[in-house]
C-alpha cells in the first residue's frame, strides 16, 4: 500500500494532539490546536505555563488569553514575554472571535504576519518593539481595526497609506521606523473621522505640515517629530480643539510660533524644539490652563519669556535653551505648580534666579548656564533635596553659595563656574553622596579646601581653578579613587604637594599651577603619566623627577626658581640649573656614587656611539666593495618626533625582521621591538603607494605621507591623553613609512572579548568603557578643534598591561575646523559595518554623534560579550537592534554576557546597557555627548573598593541615567 506522506504527517499531528490531551482522549478543538502550535513556535518561560497535558484543556484560563462567555478566544496579549519566533499561520481561521492581538516587546520574525490580514474582526493590533522589518502590506482588509501600533521597528519600503481605508481607526502609531521611503501624508487620511492619536515621528516624512490636518478635529495627540518637515506651522492646527499633545521637534520648520495655538485649551504638552523658528513665544500659549510641558529649545526665538508662566498651576517642564531670549525669568515660576525642570541655558536672560522655583519641593533640574543672570542663589534652593543637576555657570551671579547647595544628596553635577561667587567650599560637601562633578572655577571663592571633600566618594571631576582658595591640599583627596580631573590652578594654595595624589589611578588632568606650593615634586606622581600634569608657577624646589624630563614635560614645571636637574643631558632644558651636589644623598645616591654613575653613563654612551660609527663605516665599505647589505638598514628615513626619544632610527630599522612580526594588515606589517633600554615599542610599517613614491621622489624625498598616514600622524602627534595611544615618532622613507607607538601587551579589545584568549570581569570592562569614553570626550570637547575619530570599534581599542584602554588608528579621523562645524562637516562615508551610525544611510557628515553611536556599540559588546553582527540576531539585524529590543522589553538580563551570569555587578551592567541604548538612538540629536557619557558611566559604575558582597546587597535605583 502506498502511503501519502502529507496524509501521514497529518495523522502524526493528530496523534500527537491526542497524546497531549491526556486521559480524556478527546482531540483539542481548533482554538486549542492553534494555541498549542503557538506554544511550540515561541519558546519562553511564561509560555511554558500553557499546559496542554491536562484533561479538558482550559485554555481560556491561560495567562495572556481572554475568552468570551462562549469560550471563544477574543484576545492574545503576550507583551514583554521575551518570545522569539514566528506567529503561526491561520490565526484568524482558528480564532474567528479574535479582537485583540498584542505581541509588543518580543522578537517576532518573518516580517509582518500576513495571516493577520484575514482578521477582519480584529480591533487592536500592537506589534511595537518586535524587531519586524520589510514592507508593510496593504492594511485595508482589516476593516474593524481601532488601534494600530507598529512603532519602533525596522519597516522599509513605501509607507502604508492604505491605513486611510480603515476608517474605524482611532490610534495610529508608527513612531521610530526610519527605514520607510521618503513620503508625504495623503489628504485621504482625513477620512479617519474617529482618529484620536496620530504618531508618525521618525518615518522619513518630508515637505510641509499639511494644512488639512486641521480638519482632523478628533485628534488629541499629533506627533510628527524627527522628520524632514519644512515651512511654517499651519494656522489650521489651531482648529484641533481636542488636541492635548503636539510634538513637532527635530524638523526644519521656520517662521513664527502661531499665537492661534493658544486656542487649544485642552493642550497639556507642546514641543517645537530643534527647528528654525523665530519670533517670540505667544503669551496665549503660556496662558493655556492645562499646560504642563513647554519645550522650544534650540531655535532662533527672541523676546522675553512671558511672565504669565509664573501663574500656572500645572507647569512641570520649561525647556527653552539655545535661543535668544532676553529679559528676566518669571518671578513666580514654580510658585503654584509642582515645577520639575527649568532649562533656559544659552540665552541672554538677565535678572535674578526665580526664588520660588522649588516651592513645591519637586524641582530636579536647574540648568541656566550661559546667560546674564545676576544676584545671589536663593537660600531656598539649598533645601531642594530632589535636585539632580544644578548648573548656573557663565552668568554674573554673586554672593556666598548656600552651604546646602554643596550637600544636595541626589545631585550629580554642581556647576557654579564663571560667576562672582564668594565664600568657602563647606565641609558639608561630604553629604553629596551622588556628586560626580564639582565645578566652581573662575569665581572669588576663598577659605580652604576641606578634607571632608573626600566624603563625596563618587567625585569624578573637581575644577576649583582661578579662585582665592588657600591652605594646603588635603591628603584625603587621594582617597577619591574615581577622580578623573583635579584642577586647582590659579588659587593661593600652599604647603607641599601630597604624595597621596599618586593614588588617583584614574586621573587624566592634574593642574596645580599658579599657586604657592612649596617643597619637592613627589616622584610617585610620575606614575600618573602620560596624564596632563602642570605644576608650573609655584615655589617648588629640588630635582625635577627624571620621568617628567623623559616625557618632555619641562614646561609643566616652569616658573619654579627652586627646581633643578640632577645632571645635564641633551634631553633637558638648559634653562633649568644643575642641582647642587651636597654630601648628603641626592636622589637616593651619595655624591661620590652619583659621580661614578654619571661617568659610567658617559662611558656607555661613548662606547655605543663608537660602535655605531664603526658599523656605519663597515656598511659604507661593504657598499663600496659591492657586498650585500641588509635591506632594512639601507633605507634612509626622515624623522618627525612627538616625544623625547630614547632610541634612534637605526635601532628601529635594524629590528624590522621576521621574528619580530606580530601582525599583518592590508597596508603593511606590525612589529614588536624590544629596545636596548628594555622598553617595548610597536612599529607599524606601511608600504607607500606608487603615486606616493612618485610624489616622494619628485619632491626630493622627505615628508611625503599617504593621506591616511598623514592624518594619523598629525592627529596623534598633537594630542596627549592617557587613553589615546602614544605616537613616539614617524619615519618617512622612499619605500615605506614607519610609525613607532607605545606597545600594548594585551592587544586589542576585540580579541579580549571575542578571541577566546582570556576573561575580563565587569569592573575591568567598565574601566575600559570609561577610559575610551574619556579619550573620546577629550577629542570632542577639550581641544581647540574637535576631532571626530570616525572608526571607533573594539579592534581599534588597545589594552596596556593593566588593561587601561587606548584609542588607536586615527587614519580616517576628521578635524572639524570650527566649533560650529561640530555636527556639519561633510566628508566621504567612513567606518566599519556594525559600528556605523544609521544616518550614514542618507548623510555623509562627520559628526561627534557618529562617534557616540560607535562607542555605544562597543559598550554593548562589553556588556553582552557578543559581536556587532551575530547570526542569532536574525536577518538585517545587529547588536543595536537586538539589545534595544531586550531593554525595551525589560529583559536586559537576558542580553548580558553569559560568562558574567553570576556577576555581583549585574545591576551595574544593566545600567551600562541602558547608557549604550541611549548612545545608539537612531536620532543623532537624542544621543548624549561623550562628556555626558563619561558622567553617566561614572554614575553607573562599580564603586571603588566595593566587594562582591557589597554588590549583591546593592539596593540603589536602576533608573536610566539622565542628562
Amino acid at each position: 500500500m502506498v502511503i501519502n506522506p502529507c496524509s501521514f504527517r497529518a495523522f502524526l499531528w493528530c496523534l500527537a494532539l491526542l497524546v497531549v490531551a491526556g486521559d480524556g482522549g478527546a482531540a483539542l478543538d481548533s482554538q486549542a490546536t492553534y494555541l498549542s502550535r503557538m506554544k511550540q513556535e515561541f519558546a519562553g518561560p511564561v509560555m511554558a505555563r500553557w499546559d496542554f497535558s491536562a484533561t479538558g484543556v482550559e485554555y481560556c484560563k491561560f495567562q495572556g488569553i481572554a475568552c468570551d462567555v462562549s469560550g471563544n478566544v477574543t484576545a492574545i496579549d503576550v507583551t514583554s514575554w521575551r518570545l522569539s519566533g514566528r506567529l503561526p499561520a491561520g490565526v484568524c481561521e482558528a480564532l474567528p472571535a479574535l479582537r485583540d492581538v498584542r505581541l509588543g516587546y518580543n522578537d517576532i520574525r518573518g516580517g509582518f504576519p500576513a495571516g493577520l490580514l484575514n482578521c477582519t474582526s480584529l480591533e487592536v493590533l500592537n506589534l511595537s518593539f518586535t524587531g519586524m522589518s520589510g514592507a508593510v502590506p496593504d492594511l485595508s482588509p482589516m476593516r474593524a481595526l481601532r488601534m494600530l501600533d507598529m512603532s519602533n521597528n525596522y519597516f522599509s519600503g513605501a509607507f502604508p497609506t492604505s491605513i486611510a481605508n480603515v476608517t474605524t481607526l482611532e490610534v495610529i502609531n508608527f513612531n521610530e521606523n526610519p527605514g520607510f521611503d521618503i513620503w508625504r501624508p495623503p489628504e485621504s487620511l482625513t477620512a479617519l473621522r474617529s482618529l484620536r492619536v496620530l504618531i508618525l515621528s521618525t518615518t522619513s516624512m518630508r515637505g510641509g505640515i499639511p494644512a488639512w490636518l486641521g480638519n482632523m478635529t478628533s485628534l488629541t495627540d499629533l506627533e510628527l517629530s524627527g522628520n524632514f518637515l519644512t515651512g511654517r506651522i499651519p494656522l489650521s492646527l489651531a482648529r484641533l480643539s481636542n488636541l492635548q499633545l503636539l510634538e513637532l521637534y527635530y524638523n526644519e520648520l521656520e517662521g513664527g510660533v502661531p499665537a492661534e495655538l493658544g486656542n487649544l485649551t485642552q493642550l497639556t504638552d507642546i514641543d517645537l524644539s530643534e527647528n528654525r523658528l523665530t519670533g517670540g513665544i505667544p503669551e496665549s500659549i503660556c496662558a493655556l490652563p492645562r499646560l504642563r510641558v513647554l519645550q522650544m529649545y534650540t531655535n532662533g526665538l527672541t523676546g522675553s519669556i512671558p511672565a504669565v508662566l509664573g501663574k500656572s498651576t500645572q507647569l512641570r517642564i520649561l525647556s527653552l535653551y539655545r535661543n535668544q531670549f532676553t529679559g528676566e525669568l518669571p518671578g513666580d515660576l514654580g510658585r503654584y505648580s509642582g515645577f520639575n525642570v527649568l532649562e533656559v541655558s544659552e540665552n541672554h536672560l538677565t535678572g535674578p534666579l526665580p526664588p520660588y522655583a522649588c516651592a513645591k519641593g519637586q524641582l530636579q533640574y536647574i540648568l541656566v548656564l550661559s546667560n546674564l543672570l545676576t544676584g545671589a542663589i536663593p537660600e531656598s534652593y539649598a533645601a531642594c533635596r530632589q535636585l539632580l543637576r544644578f548648573r548656573v555657570s557663565n552668568n554674573h551671579l554673586e554672593g556666598d553659595v548656600p552651604a546646602g547647595i554643596f550637600a544636595l544628596p541626589h545631585a550629580s553635577i554642581i556647576d557654579l563656574s564663571y560667576n562672582h561667587f564668594t565664600g568657602p567650599v563647606p565641609a558639608a560637601v561630604a553629604g553629596a553622596s551622588n556628586l560626580t562633578s564639582l565645578f566652581a572655577s573662575n569665581n572669588r571663592m576663598s577659605g580652604v579646601l576641606p578634607p571632608e571633600i573626600a566624603g563625596a566618594v563618587g567625585l569624578v571631576k573637581i575644577d576649583l581653578s582661578n579662585n582665592q582658595i588657600g591652605g594646603p591640599i588635603p591628603e584625603a583627596v587621594g582617597r577619591l579613587s574615581r577622580l578623573n580631573q583635579l584642577s586647582l590652578q590659579g588659587n593661593r594654595l600652599n604647603g607641599s604637594i601630597p604624595a597621596t595624589l599618586a593614588e588617583l589611578r584614574n586621573l587624566n588632568v592634574l593642574n596645580l599651577s599658579n599657586n604657592a606650593l612649596a617643597g619637592e615634586i613627589p616622584e610617585s606622581l610620575c606614575t600618573l603619566l602620560p596624564n596632563s600634569l602642570d605644576f608650573s608657577n609655584n615655589n617648588l624646589s629640588g630635582p625635577v623627577p627624571l620621568q617628567l624630563i623623559k616625557e618632555g614635560l619641562l614646561e609643566s614645571v616652569a616658573g619654579n626658581p627652586g627646581l633643578c636637574v640632577a645632571f645635564r643631558l641633551n634631553l633637558t632644558d638648559p634653562a633649568l640649573p644643575l642641582c647642587p651636589k651636597p654630601a648628603s644623598r641626592i636622589r637616593g645616591l651619595t655624591g661620590s656614587v652619583w659621580i661614578v654613575a654619571v661617568c659610567a653613563l658617559v662611558c656607555v654612551v661613548a662606547t655605543l656611539a663608537l660602535a655605531r660609527r664603526w658599523l656605519l663605516r663597515a656598511r659604507q665599505d661593504a657598499e663600496h666593495d659591492g657586498l650585500p647589505t641588509s635591506p632594512a638598514s639601507s633605507s634612509s628615513y626622515d624623522v618627525t618626533s612627538f616625544h623625547k626619544l630614547s632610541f634612534d632610527q637605526h635601532e628601529i630599522v635594524e629590528a624590522l625582521i621576521d621574528k619580530n612580526i606580530v601582525g599583518h594588515g592590508g597596508s603593511g606589517t606590525v612589529y614588536k621591538i624590544e629596545l636596548n633600554s628594555g622598553e617595548l615599542v610597536a612599529v607599524k610599517k606601511l608600504w607607500m603607494s606608487r603615486r606616493s613614491k612618485q610624489e616622494h621622489h619628485g619632491s626630493g624625498g622627505g615628508g611625503c605621507l599617504d593621506r591616511e598616514l598623514r592624518t594619523e600622524v598629525e592627529t596623534l602627534g598633537s594630542i596627549r591623553h592617557k587613553n589615546i595611544v602614544k605616537l613616539y615618532c614617524c619615519y618617512s622613507g622612499a619605500d615605506s613609512n614607519l610609525l613607532v607607538y607605545e606597545y600594548m601587551p594585551n592587544g586589542n579589545l576585540w580579541d579580549a572579548l571575542h578571541g577566546g584568549w582570556g576573561f575580563l570581569d565587569w569592573p575591568t570592562r567598565h574601566r575600559v568603557a570609561v577610559g575610551v569614553a574619556q579619550g573620546l570626550a577629550y577629542l570632542h570637547h577639550d581641544l581647540l578643534f574637535t576631532i571626530v575619530h570616525r572608526d571607533i570599534k573594539s579592534s581599534n581599542i588597545l589594552l596596556d598591561a593593566d588593561f587601561e584602554p587606548k584609542v588607536a588608528d586615527f587614519g580616517i579621523a576628521k578635524v572639524l575646523q570650527a566649533r560650529g562645524d561640530r555636527d556639519a562637516s561633510t566628508t566621504t562615508i567612513a567606518g566599519t559595518y556594525g559600528y556605523l551610525a544609521p544616518e550614514y544611510a542618507y548623510s555623509s557628515k562627520a559628526t561627534t554623534k557618529c562617534d557616540v553611536y560607535s562607542f555605544g556599540v562597543v559598550l554593548m559588546e562589553l556588556a553582552t560579550g557578543k559581536k556587532p553582527i551575530e547570526p542569532e540576531f536574525g536577518d538585517t539585524r545587529d547588536i543595536v537592534q537586538w539589545v534595544s529590543g531586550k531593554v525595551a522589553a525589560g529583559a536586559e538580563g537576558d542580553a548580558l554576557d553569559k560568562g558574567l551570569a553570576w556577576s555581583p555587578f549585574k545591576e551595574e551592567m544593566v545600567q551600562a546597557l541602558r547608557v549604550a541604548v541611549r548612545c545608539t538612538c537612531s536620532i543623532p540629536g537624542l544621543r548624549p555627548t561623550m562628556a555626558d557619557v563619561v558622567q553617566m558611566l561614572a554614575e553607573a559604575g562599580p564603586a571603588a573598593g566595593r566587594t562582591a558582597k557589597d554588590a549583591n546587597n546593592n539596593k540603589h535605583s536602576s533608573g536610566e541615567p539622565k542628562l
